[in-house]
């Protein structure tokens, strides 16, 4: 069987160049951008694609006649392809959970204190010869509310807490020895929330116009799961009518951002580049069993 990884970036090739072993599969490297068109041209012939955060509409993929694996590079394909049309369509799309739930939630929590203390726009001001203290929001004795208690929330969860925070939890499932309340308490207790659900069809929009409307004016909102668990439109006006006080975004819904999209002109809106995971840790864990996932299907079709 033919593999090959899709969109290796210049951050993940030397990465890739330090897990591979002599004894894997062969797997080809497309190192060259590509326009979204190219989909079909670029994976002709081959069985099993590794995709990193690329696009693959249906309509594409349809034309893509030997493709029988996609081996995702995270938990959130459905935000970049139709789980339902792949599955149709007889490819199995493999993901890989809990490499980099430390380096996620660490990220969570720079967006959580950059958001607090504006550091993003004072360091834009500055670098402008504009000089304005900022008052900031201290998160020692505030309550810090957690959405979805997968690994990523229980690491923000036990961060949280070693800032001194009262931290609460939303889940969809029972959970053992945690602190899970309803999402209405939730949503008006917390002074800070993080949103760290799966995105699927359940979770798609999970956050609206209801949810915002029953935030704590002045909430700090981070988001470093999939920008489609939210409304956009309803997110925009919470943070427009200051509803929300200052929101940390990681992820967006057409990536990447672009400069006259509302939220890359919002003050109030600190932007990463969809980066959470971008830990030299978490990337040789993650691309490692990208690697062992090939292997397991090359394996079981010479059986």
């Amino acid at each position: 069987m033919k593999a090959l990884f899709l969109d290796c970036n210049d951050q993940l090739a030397p990465v890739w160049r330090r897990v591979l072993r002599p004894d894997d599969p062969p797997i080809e490297v497309n190192r060259k951008p590509f326009e979204r068109g190219e989909l079909p041209r670029l994976l002709d012939g081959y069985d099993i694609c590794i995709d990193d955060h690329s696009y693959m509409p249906t309509a594409l993929v349809e034309q893509c006649a030997a493709l029988k694996h996609i081996v995702f590079l995270g938990t959130g394909p459905a935000s970049y392809m139709s789980l339902a049309d792949m599955a149709a369509r007889g490819i199995k799309v493999h993901i890989i959970r809990n490499y980099g739930d430390t380096a996620v939630a660490e990220h969570a929590i720079a967006l959580l204190l950059s958001a607090c203390r504006d550091i993003a726009r004072m360091d834009r001001e500055v670098r402008a010869g504009i000089w304005t203290p900022h008052d900031g929001v201290q998160l020692f004795g505030k309550t810090l509310g957690v959405i979805g208690l997968g690994g990523i929330g229980r690491e923000v969860l036990r961060l949280g807490r070693g800032l001194g925070m009262a931290a609460i939890a939303w889940n969809r499932t029972p959970q053992r020895d945690a602190p899970l309340v309803a999402i209405e308490e939730l949503l008006e207790r917390s002074d800070a929330i993080s949103i760290n659900l799966t995105l699927n069809d359940e979770t798609r929009g999970f956050l609206g116009p209801a949810q915002f409307a029953r935030m704590k004016p002045g909430v700090i909102f981070i988001n470093t799961a999939r920008a489609g668990l939210v409304d956009e439109a309803a997110f925009i006006e919470a943070l427009r009518s200051d509803r929300i006080r200052h929101a940390g975004l990681d992820v967006f819904h057409a990536e990447p951002l672009k400069p006259d999209n509302p939220l890359a002109r919002l003050d109030n809106v600190t932007l990463t580049a969809h980066a959470a995971f971008r830990t030299l840790e978490a990337s040789m864990t993650l691309l490692r069993r990208a690697i062992d996932i090939v292997r397991a299907i090359v394996d079981n079709a010479r059986r």
